[in-house]
């Protein structure tokens, strides 16, 4: 993989963010709109109607991991797009990175516990320090080096699972032995008692939520970075590999672009396919589903998110002259002002402190609500960018990274 220059503005990264910022929405929907179960099954934690199996096996298919997988990949091509241009100005961009990592890491931190428990700025924030150790790696040996921390990661990850999945399909089956259906209702057990604790949260006001998170679970966003460090960190050295090799500045060939979609599309979604059909006809089992969406699906993902990447930078030409494509890479300049909005809002419809929904609306009926948070996106985003110049959010952070008070434009 040789390595080529950018240009100072790389339209189709604002454009694939745009698309990346409005498609993870149609994952995060259940977090926000029920407890942690539903995020997993749309038969939980109460059943589904048959709209809500189809519509939950469509985002399964379509959406859910790849949505994730792209955000991430752009955050690592993005890392060091930052530091380039920080060090043409004859600034020291990996330090002044670090510092606008450590206010990333504190925006998320806020984020967790006044909006959100699903956040995932202060895993990018943690996660960001180690790849930008990794910057001037040459792009093949970041790939190398992604791909095998990816798979050690699914392999260990799925390892955690296997007795619980096990024990859930010989219940399922009628074969468990009483050793397995023992296990099988504590871990149900367990499961349905963090349902109960998520809705009672559900029901508080907005800053007793904020203290009943930081009372009990201070904690979880490291250990989310824990978690998924695995896969996160890879994600985002397959993204400086890409930058490095022009992927998002039109260097790569069409014929490239196209081979690209087409095995990464063509594979991923095939797997992915050949899973959903057979969660859908099983009902989407809980400790199967969450198995395959942390871990077994992980490539799929990854495959079919380089080849959404790869579709629209083909389109990015034609595509950034419409009306649409405008908004879409508005959206994603702006894309922590609109990953925060979202909380906002979604927190206001389904939170104890607005309307009250959470938990009370299936998969489907929940859904519905997707599209117009996108218009609003797509609205608000353009219009604030002529006139300010940036983001309300990514002015504050770029305020803070520089320390120094800048004007919007």
């Amino acid at each position: 993989m040789s390595e080529v220059a950018a240009p100072r503005r790389i339209a189709a990264l604002d454009l694939i963010r745009g698309v990346a910022v409005l498609g993870i929405l149609t994952v995060n929907l259940f977090n926000f709109a029920g407890p942690g179960s539903a995020a997993y099954s749309p038969n939980l934690p109460q059943p589904g109607s048959v709209a809500d199996q189809w519509l939950f096996g469509a985002v399964l298919l379509l959406f859910e991991g790849k949505m994730r997988a792209l955000f991430t990949i752009l955050f690592g091509a993005s890392l060091l797009l930052f530091v380039e241009r920080a060090e043409e100005r004859g600034e020291h961009g990996a330090r002044l990175q670090r510092r606008r990592l450590c206010w990333l890491a504190l925006f998320g931190y806020l984020h967790f516990a006044l909006l959100w428990d699903g956040d995932i700025l202060f895993l990018y924030a943690v996660v960001g320090f180690a790849a930008l150790a990794l910057r001037r790696a040459p792009p093949l040996p970041l790939v190398l080096v992604a791909l095998m921390l990816f798979g050690f990661w699914q392999g260990g990850g799925a390892a955690l699972f296997a007795q619980a999945v096990s024990a859930e399909a010989a219940v399922r089956e009628g074969t468990a032995s009483k050793a397995q259906t023992d296990y099988h209702a504590q871990i149900v057990t367990e499961a349905r008692m963090a349902d109960g604790d998520d809705l009672a949260e559900a029901r508080l006001g907005l800053f007793d939520q904020a203290g009943s998170r930081l009372t009990d679970r201070p904690w979880l966003p490291l250990s989310l970075v824990l978690l998924v460090f695995g896969e996160t960190l890879p994600l985002m050295l397959i993204g400086m590999a890409l930058y490095r090799t022009g992927f998002f500045s039109g260097q790569w060939s069409r014929r490239r672009l196209w081979l690209l979609a087409g095995i990464g599309i063509g594979a991923g979604g095939a797997l992915t396919l050949a899973f959903t059909l057979w969660a859908h006809g099983h009902g989407y089992p809980e400790f199967a589903m969450q198995l395959a969406i942390h871990f077994l699906l992980g490539f799929p993902h990854l495959l079919m998110a380089l080849g959404y990447g790869a579709l629209l930078v083909l389109a990015a030409p034609r595509l950034l002259q419409s009306w649409l494509g405008a908004r879409l890479a508005a959206a994603g300049r702006m894309a922590f002002s609109n990953y925060i909005a979202t909380s906002v809002v979604m927190s206001a419809v389904f939170g104890g402190w607005g309307l009250g929904l959470f938990g009370t609306l299936g998969a489907a009926r929940a859904w519905l609500l997707v599209p117009l948070v996108w218009l609003l996106m797509l609205a608000w985003s353009k219009p604030w960018l002529a006139r300010f110049g940036q983001g309300p959010l990514e002015w504050l952070w770029r305020c803070l990274t520089e320390g120094r008070l800048l004007a919007p434009r």
